[in-house]
């Protein structure tokens, strides 16, 4: 339990991140957990149980604040769902230590990919087309990983055209949903533990979610999508190297 208030912490900038880019609470979190030897399926069970409490508030306040696109909502829930159910299974039936460089790889190249997104200017517009394998596979990934739903869902949909600020609040609303089918299938496979985790970042994560959704009309979005990805390069990088030596 002393270590209660640096979860929060966690929990907290990692909400802020997520609400106002519509992704990364769970790489930074899962970057995190990682690098203290967590195994990855415990890992990816933690951050979820986390998100969601912080999810389902995050969408409440980017509903309240006009951020959400109902149609692209909904589309995006049903093969989130699916894809999330079968990567938390996936991770449940694989060897921890041994993934470990695998799911730290992961996580770098979903760093690199927030750094991509930054110098990419694309006029905004609706594209609502390929939904459901995206969502599946975003949600699929997101559960392997312990994050990555943001990264792959919102960033390709931003960088295909879609509104930045209707694409952020939409996925964030409706990853909600996914993240609650990966914690009922990590329940119902390998059971929570690390409740002193789960409690700090959900929250801090839940202190920040209103903060977030209103961050995101305000804040620039490139120079912190900059700065939250180098981030996450760092400490997927320092885990990775550890995992491999």
């Amino acid at each position: 339990m002393s270590e209660m208030p640096f979860y929060i912490l966690v929990g907290f900038v990692a909400q802020i991140i997520d609400g106002t880019l519509g992704m990364a609470y769970g790489i930074s979190a899962a970057s995190l957990l990682l690098g203290r030897g967590l195994a990855p399926a415990a890992v990816s069970a933690t951050v979820h149980a986390a998100e969601v409490f912080t999810t389902g508030l995050s969408g409440v306040s980017h509903h309240y604040f006009g951020n959400v696109d109902r149609r692209l909502f909904w589309r995006l829930v049903i093969p989130g769902v699916c894809g999330a159910v079968t990567g938390a299974y996936l991770l449940s039936r694989l060897p921890g230590d041994r993934f470990r460089p695998f799911i730290a790889a992961y996580l770098l190249i979903m760093g690199g990919l927030i750094v991509i997104r930054v110098f990419k200017t694309i006029p905004p517009v609706t594209i609502t087309t390929h939904l459901t394998p995206l969502g599946f596979l975003g949600a699929l990934l997101d559960a392997v990983g312990g994050g990555g739903w943001g990264p792959v869902v919102a960033s390709t949909l931003i960088a295909r055209g879609n509104h930045a600020r209707l694409t952020v609040g939409s996925v964030n609303a409706a990853e909600f949903f996914v993240t609650l089918a990966a914690s009922l299938t990590f329940v119902a496979t390998i059971g929570l533990g690390h409740w002193p985790i789960i409690v700090g970042l959900a929250l801090g994560g839940m202190a920040a979610a209103p903060l977030g959704a209103y961050a995101c009309k305000r804040i620039p979005h490139r120079p912190f999508m900059f700065l939250v990805g180098l981030l996450v390069m760092g400490l997927s990088a320092r885990t990775l190297v550890k995992a491999l030596l």
